[in-house]
């Protein structure tokens, strides 16, 4: 077997998930048969690294989904104040509390707006400072959803990649013990 399956010096994507091995030739992974059960041992175990990344990478990417339309219907609304005159009348509106639960309010001009930063933290932001908060919220996220997009693609292929290994090893070990037999049954005749 080569010093290791998967070299320290392995390429990686550009957030530094190792590429996984490509098997072109058994021989160079496995010399003997004993080797087999080391080698497939390590591909099990990095393919259960990358299904790991790729569960976290899922729930990271499930998390923006739901974020970013919320980043975008506050922005809208702070767009939409923006354009309000200081002389408008209040607008009544609906708005959510909860899942569930929805109030009336009629909402005068205002040059300001209160954002909801997480952690209990409500800070007031003045409508320009607000969008520019908001605008680069929305596309770190979209940014993030990108790169988790990208990494998931990228994850799936090196599964797939190490389970085509799995699969060249297993065959050579069965085609190895097949040639062992022949070589037996010759011996014997």
């Amino acid at each position: 077997m080569s010093s290791s399956v998967q070299s320290k010096d392995a390429p990686t994507n550009p957030r530094g998930i190792p590429q996984a091995p490509f098997v072109d030739k058994v021989e160079d992974y496995v010399t003997t048969r004993e080797d087999v059960d080391k080698v497939m041992r390590s591909f099990q175990e990095m393919i259960s690294k990358y299904q790991f990344m790729e569960v976290n990478t899922q729930r990271r990417s499930a998390g923006l989904q739901e974020k970013i339309p919320d980043i975008q219907k506050t922005l809208d609304t702070v767009d939409f104040l923006k354009t309000r005159k200081p002389d408008s009348e209040p607008i009544e509106t609906i708005f959510e509390l909860n899942d569930t639960l929805y109030a009336k309010a009629a909402v005068p001009y205002t040059d300001e707006v209160y954002l909801w930063l997480g952690a209990n933290v409500m800070l007031s932001y003045p409508l320009d400072e607000a969008h520019t908060l908001l605008a680069g919220k929305l596309k770190a996220a979209k940014d993030s959803l990108t790169t988790c997009e990208e990494d998931l693609d990228f994850l799936k292929e090196q599964v797939t990649t190490l389970e085509v290994a799995t699969a060249r090893v297993y065959n050579w070990d069965v085609s190895q013990k097949r040639k062992e037999r022949e070589a037996e049954a010759a011996g014997k005749k």
